[in-house]
C-alpha cells in the first residue's frame, strides 16, 4: 500500500501529487489572456501588468482590430496608442514598450516574435515571466516557469521555495518540477490561486491539495 503524504513530506515527494491533483480539478486550465497569435499574447501580456486579465480582454480586441501587426504597432501615433489602452493602467510605459518591442519585431526578426528567450528578453517590457508565457502558451515551448503573483504566493504557501525574488522562485519550481509539466503548473496554480487559494482569505476547507500545503488551517 502506498504512503499516504502530507505536509510533512519533502517538497519533492509532494510535488508531483499536487500537480496531479490541480490537473484533476482544473482539466480546463489555460492562458486567461484571450489571443489569437504570438504577438496579441506577447501585448496582451505587457498590458497585464499591474492589471487584470479581465480588464486588458476587454481592451485588446479593438486594439488588435486597430493595429493588427508588429508594423501597425510600431507605426502607431504613441498618444492614440496610449488612449487606446489607458484603462489598462500605467498607459504611457505600456505603450513606449509595445511600440519599441515592435520595432524591434520589425527591423530584427521580419515581423515575427522570435522563438527563444535569449531573443525575446532584447524586446522592450519583456523580462522572464512575459517571455515565459509567450514561450510556453503561443509556441509550446518550456525553456522555464512563468511567476506571476499568484505562482509566487503558492509556491510559498506550499513551501516549494523560501525565496521572495521572482527568478529564484522559478529556479527553485524547475529543479522540483518535471519539465514536461513547468507550461502547465503556471495555469494550474494561477487557476487554483484565483479560485480557492485566495491572497487575503484561502479557502483551505476547499483546496483539494490542502493536505500537502504546510500552510493549510485545516
Amino acid at each position: 500500500m502506498a504512503k499516504q503524504l502530507t505536509a510533512a513530506a519533502p517538497a519533492q515527494e509532494r510535488v508531483e501529487e499536487i500537480i496531479r491533483l490541480l490537473h484533476a480539478a482544473y482539466p480546463e486550465a489555460k492562458c486567461a489572456l484571450d489571443h489569437r497569435n504570438p504577438l496579441e499574447l506577447l501585448v496582451a501580456t505587457i498590458l497585464s501588468a499591474q492589471c487584470t486579465d479581465e480588464r486588458v480582454n476587454k481592451v485588446t480586441p479593438a486594439l488588435f482590430a486597430r493595429y493588427p501587426d508588429a508594423k501597425a504597432f510600431a507605426e502607431a501615433d504613441r498618444g492614440e496608442l496610449e488612449e487606446a489602452i489607458r484603462s489598462t493602467g500605467f498607459y504611457r510605459n505600456k505603450a513606449k514598450s509595445i511600440q519599441e518591442a515592435c520595432r524591434r519585431i520589425v527591423t530584427e526578426y521580419d515581423g515575427q516574435v522570435p522563438q527563444t528567450m535569449a531573443e525575446l528578453l532584447t524586446l522592450a517590457g519583456v523580462a522572464r515571466k512575459t517571455a515565459n508565457v509567450v514561450l510556453g502558451t503561443a509556441f509550446s515551448i518550456a525553456d522555464g516557469i512563468v511567476v506571476d503573483t499568484h505562482v509566487k504566493r503558492l509556491a510559498q504557501r506550499l513551501e516549494l521555495t523560501q525565496q521572495n525574488d521572482p527568478d529564484k522562485i522559478e529556479r527553485d519550481l524547475q529543479a522540483l518540477v518535471p519539465q514536461d509539466e513547468w507550461i502547465d503548473v503556471a495555469h494550474l496554480l494561477i487557476f487554483h490561486g484565483r479560485q480557492v487559494c485566495d491572497a487575503r482569505k484561502p479557502n483551505c476547507a476547499g483546496c483539494v491539495i490542502n493536505h500537502l500545503c504546510p500552510s493549510s488551517s485545516v
